[in-house]
């Protein structure tokens, strides 16, 4: 059979695999990331029917999955969106890093990856999923409640801190000097003040240059604009998803809101192609020695990041039951945390089990993350009863 044949064939077959398991997510309530991470186990090295003859493909996809994924992000918040919510969520930010980063470099460190190996599992265990989160926020009901805004604020944080903490962990990984690297955190910096003063100050002129009334133009200049942007940004060292996500601030108003509703649909489907070729890069026999370790990591930074959100609830004087739902709102890991692995693999730069171990965690705290949301409640009613109605000897 022709190899362009049997591509199609494939690709075919696994797009329409992704349906299937996007499907069974939306019917048991979950997000379909996990499904696409063990989709991509199933069809990697080791897995039940390896895919060959798509690797190209595949690789492509999933870095403009990656661009997406971090353009429609930056599309969400405007330049005065995240200049407000830095102001207002900084310490419950630092008290963010401090406990959710913290177990990632153990782990890494008595796994004996060293100083890169800990850089890299301290992002994977401290950045919570913005889409995870939003996508039940809004499935629950929850997009009006107070503490709400202390959950967006906390992600604004965190958003932000990756823009600074991306290049950086590519500067690692490409080995590059101490100057060097500095470098890479200075151009980021110096991206980031440009792209806030050019959006709080002119950020209609940005939008109304890949604004267009034809639908088939603006997608192009959108499109094209997240790319030009990226690739740029990644030979700068500064990262292409860091460009992607400044571009996205800097498109506001109707522009913004026309780019998102356009794209929506090709992010879900590069990114869930990301999703996959992870899998694909992953042995499934690499997971059944680290998951004891996944686990554990998964109980304790479920425990850090209800605590960092029950933290920054109180600070805004929200009661108890908004603290708890702020908390376990926070729970979910996903997009950003499989991309940092992602980057750390790909380089050598680590031992390719820190993948098994991105992957195991990662596919538990997708699940996690929205049962714990929905449960909060009930656990929270349950508990006050008890206080009040104590059981008698």
């Amino acid at each position: 059979m022709h190899s362009t044949a049997i591509a199609l064939i494939q690709l075919g077959a696994v797009f329409f695999g992704l349906g299937l398991l996007g499907k069974m997510a939306w019917r048991i309530g979950i997000s379909p990331i996990p499904l696409y991470l063990i989709g991509g186990l199933a069809f990697g090295e080791g897995g039940l029917v390896p895919l060959h003859g798509i690797e190209e493909f595949a690789h492509l996809s999933s870095e403009i999955g990656v661009v997406l994924l971090l353009l429609l992000l930056g599309l969400e918040y405007s330049a005065a969106e995240l200049v407000t919510g830095l102001k207002r969520s900084w310490m419950a930010g630092v008290l963010d890093i401090a406990l959710n980063a913290t177990p990632g470099v153990i782990a890494a460190l008595v796994l004996g990856w060293g100083p890169v190996g800990a850089l890299a599992m301290g992002g994977v265990t401290y950045i919570s999923s913005s889409g995870i989160i939003a996508k039940v926020l809004g499935d629950l009901g929850r997009l009006g409640n107070r503490e709400t805004p202390v959950v967006l604020s906390v992600l604004v944080f965190e958003d932000l801190a990756m823009a600074l903490y991306l290049p950086i962990l590519t500067a690692v990984l490409a080995g590059v000097s101490f100057v060097g690297g500095l470098t890479a955190v200075g151009i980021s910096l110096a991206a980031i003040t440009v792209v806030l003063v050019v959006a709080l100050k002119f950020g209609r002129y940005v939008s109304a240059l890949v604004d267009s009334p034809d639908p088939e133009v603006f997608l192009l200049k959108v499109l094209g604009a997240a790319l030009l942007v990226a690739g740029v940004a990644s030979q700068l060292q500064v990262s292409a998803a860091v460009g992607a996500f400044l571009l996205g601030i800097a498109i506001s108003g109707s522009t913004a809101e026309n780019a998102t509703r356009m794209l929506e649909p090709l992010r879900d489907l590069f990114a869930a192609m990301f999703f996959v070729v992870f899998g694909l890069n992953t042995d499934p026999a690499s997971i059944p020695p680290v998951l004891a370790l996944a686990v554990a990591l998964a109980v304790v930074t479920t425990a850090t990041k209800v605590a960092t959100g029950w933290w920054a609830a109180k600070w805004q004087g929200i009661g108890r039951m908004g603290r708890a739902r702020a908390g376990a709102a926070l729970v979910a890991r996903g997009e950003f945390s499989i991309v940092i692995a992602s980057l750390t693999v790909a380089s050598g730069a680590v031992d390719g089990e820190l993948a098994a171990l991105a992957t195991a965690y990662v596919l538990l705290m997708a699940v996690l993350g929205p049962v714990a949301a929905r449960v909060v409640e009930p656990l929270a009613n349950l508990t006050r009863k008890g206080e009040k109605n104590p059981a008698t000897a």
